[in-house]
């Protein structure tokens, strides 16, 4: 039987609701959800919930939303005036301790977003995201390994690219990192958050888009293996990295390629 039929609870019964949700009010103005982001993508919460009135959430933001909206509005204006209410994603998925793997996976699949919360013992909510999951791969037993992972397009930009064309390739691909070619570094949409806030003073004086990658920004390395790891050895070893991006010869694994391989009817549940 597939471990999609089990339950979240099931699957994660140590830590279920152990990651707090992180909320921000819909009437916060956009440089202040930028600052809140910078300190949350690619991490066990990743996304910032929005509420309303009594804290009740209604949506939720992340480096998606400040990525597409600064490509239309690449001015401190849209920082310095832009509520969170006028450009957040209603499509917050609200799970119960009865939603399995598999229900949790197709939402994902369609929202195109890996972050859902689910109420706690608190009467708040927890959140699970797609680096919560990779406990559910570390926990795996299966011969599944890397190199059946399902080949993908590895996105790449070059030196000589703005940042305009950087945001293009992020967009037009729905990725949030991006490889500079024949190297092993890549830009995310985190790292162009933080430099937005804190380089470049949310757009202040500065005309943000046409500027050239080289001119503007510091990359992080990606860790690259050459071991064909599987499933539970390449959860385990992106668990604990700040930041999970991993090459293996011509490929990139990201926590939301682990999330989507449990999919598989060859992985059975340690628990």
């Amino acid at each position: 039987m597939s471990i999609t039929s089990k339950t979240l609870k099931e699957l994660l019964p140590l830590s279920f609701t152990s990651t707090p949700a992180v909320s921000i009010r819909k009437e916060n103005k956009m440089w202040v959800a930028t600052g809140m982001l910078i300190h949350y993508l690619e991490s066990f919460t990743d996304s910032l919930v929005v509420t309303e009135d009594d804290e009740i959430p209604i949506g939720v933001i992340g480096g998606r939303e400040i990525i597409e909206n600064i490509f239309k509005n690449p001015t401190s204006d849209f920082f310095d005036n832009t509520t969170v209410e006028q450009i957040f994603d209603k499509n917050l998925v609200i799970l119960s301790e009865n939603t399995t793997l598999g229900e949790l996976l197709t939402t994902w699949k369609n929202t195109r977003r890996a972050f859902s919360i689910i109420p706690n013992h608190l009467g708040g909510y927890s959140a699970i995201s797609g680096r919560k999951l990779l406990e559910i791969g570390a926990n795996c037993v299966t011969d599944l390994s890397l190199s059946e992972f399902p080949e993908k397009n590895v996105i790449s930009f070059e030196k000589d690219n703005s940042i305009k064309e950087i945001i293009q390739l992020m967009l037009g691909n729905n990725t949030r990192k991006l490889l500079l070619k024949d190297t092993n570094y890549f830009i995310s949409d985190r790292l162009l958050i933080q430099s937005i806030a804190k380089d470049f003073d949310f757009f202040r004086n500065v005309k943000f888009l046409e500027r050239k990658f080289e001119e503007s920004f510091k990359l992080e390395e990606a860790t690259k293996i050459s071991k064909d790891m599987n499933l539970a050895e390449i959860s385990k070893m992106m668990y604990v990295m700040p930041h999970p991006y991993v090459i293996y010869r011509d490929q990139v694994i990201t926590p939301w390629d682990i999330c989507m391989i449990l999919e598989s009817d060859r992985i059975e549940f340690m628990g």
